[in-house]
């Protein structure tokens, strides 16, 4: 019998909410639970909104949960320890320090002696392939040899786990497909004294390439509402019918609906009848865009969310947002990884630019609450007027500050275009009349 190994991390029942300023909390994190196992990678993929960020820094001990805790080698976690490091998607790294300074940083919080943690770092930079830039400055370097220097930073202090937020998001294609292939390399070939790594990320593909398992969260609040785990060695060909398949369930995953399991699960899909729903912040020409194409002829009725996505070039924190606008406003359908047009869809796509204001003006006004509550509260005040700080205010009873000023400003990008109201920026005031 195969003895299981046993997790070096356990997040367990974790919760976190934010205060706001005049309202309840914001809830961020609900229930969180999942097992970091020796000899693993773990992949957490999610919408904007999610919480993958605030767990990772709750996991690294950077921000305390509201409730519930985070185990490592069984020992709470209330405080950054040693054993876990973690890189960032922004460098952070210090400018007026060398590459060879940067790297040594870590050593020298542990009050590693003065030779031994030059070695140590000369010994990793050359692991990573920076050899040669050891006296370079931060600001000589390129993204992808920035981003080099903090993966030397984390693994020089001989870490049992690596914590990776978006750490490739920030560099260019080519430049992120180089580093994530030498990382492999380096686990593959045990390089390192790593056991585990745990990475967030918004790329579908990128969790397919590097994770042994993956685990999907649910946003507002987040919550894991999925978890697979992907049985094929490294390195693996993205052109391989395996690994094609494997990326098609990920988006059949993401996209099924969720089920209404616990309380908050209800208070949630009630509240998309309501005017704090979250608009997701997709520009109109964007919508009119993906329409045109999936009405092109080289696809089919029912279009394949992930030959789309690549087609269009487009990642998870990209691709769902304007899929959960056509949804919100019925011109399409989101199905098991699948994409389809509705009706009135089909009808928006074929109507001249005036036809097409007023099917998106209905659409608006029956399908978006916060949009026929604007309209109707215009048609019912006698001087047919509104401030914004009245709608923002009443938004702030669902969301956070930042959140109500863009839920805000995206209603009034998709009112404007569809001429169902008038805004003026300088006064502040909606109305029917064109400033």
């Amino acid at each position: 019998m195969i003895e299981t190994p046993k997790p070096l991390i356990k997040v367990q029942h974790i919760k976190k909410s934010f205060k706001k300023r005049y309202n309840q909390d914001l809830l961020v994190l609900d229930d969180v639970n999942f097992d970091l196992k020796q000899n693993e990678i773990v992949a957490l993929l999610g919408k904007s909104g999610s919480g993958k960020s605030t767990i990772l820094r709750i996991i690294a001990g950077l921000i305390k949960p509201t409730t519930g805790q985070v185990l490592y080698n069984d020992q709470p976690i209330i405080k950054p320890v040693q054993g876990m490091s973690m890189v960032f998607q922004h460098f952070g790294l210090l400018p007026w320090l060398t590459v060879l300074q940067n790297v040594e940083l870590g050593l020298e919080a542990q009050h590693v002696p003065r030779q031994e943690r030059r070695d140590r770092a000369l010994a990793t930079i050359d692991m990573v392939g920076l050899d040669g830039f050891e006296s370079a400055y931060p600001k000589e370097l390129s993204g992808g040899m920035c981003q080099r220097v903090g993966f030397a930073r984390a693994l020089v202090v001989n870490s049992e786990i690596l914590l990776m937020d978006e750490p490739f998001s920030a560099l260019d294609v080519l430049t992120s497909e180089n580093l994530r292939n030498d990382l492999m390399d380096l686990w593959q070939q045990q390089k390192t004294l790593l056991k585990s790594m745990l990475i967030v990320t918004h790329n579908i593909e990128e969790a397919a390439l590097l994770a042994d398992r993956l685990l999907i969260f649910s946003a507002n609040p987040g919550y894991v509402r999925a978890e697979m785990h992907i049985d094929l060695p490294h390195p693996r060909q993205t052109q391989s019918p395996k690994f094609i398949e494997i990326v098609d369930n990920i988006y059949t995953l993401m996209t099924r609906p969720e089920k209404v399991q616990r309380t908050f699960h209800i208070s949630q899909r009630l509240r998309t009848q309501s005017i704090g729903y979250r608009l997701p912040n997709v520009e109109v020409s964007m919508l009119s865009g993906f329409l045109e194409t999936m009405h092109s002829p080289e696809y089919e009725q029912r279009i394949d969310l992930p030959d789309l996505a690549e087609a269009l070039h487009l990642d998870v924190d990209n691709l769902f947002p304007v899929t959960g606008a056509l949804e919100i406003l019925q011109f399409a359908k989101v199905s098991q990884g699948d994409i389809e047009l509705t009706k009135i869809g089909k009808q928006f796509i074929k109507a001249d630019i005036l036809a097409k204001k007023k099917i998106f003006a209905k659409q608006l006004i029956s399908h978006v609450p916060l949009i026929s509550h604007i309209y109707n509260t215009l048609q019912q005040r006698s001087g047919h007027r509104i401030g914004k700080d009245t709608i923002v205010r009443q938004l702030k009873n669902y969301l956070s500050e930042e959140a109500s000023n863009e839920v805000f400003r995206i209603a009034i990008d998709w009112g404007r275009y569809a001429e169902v109201f008038a805004y003026d920026a300088n006064t502040e005031m909606l109305s029917f009349e064109d400033p």
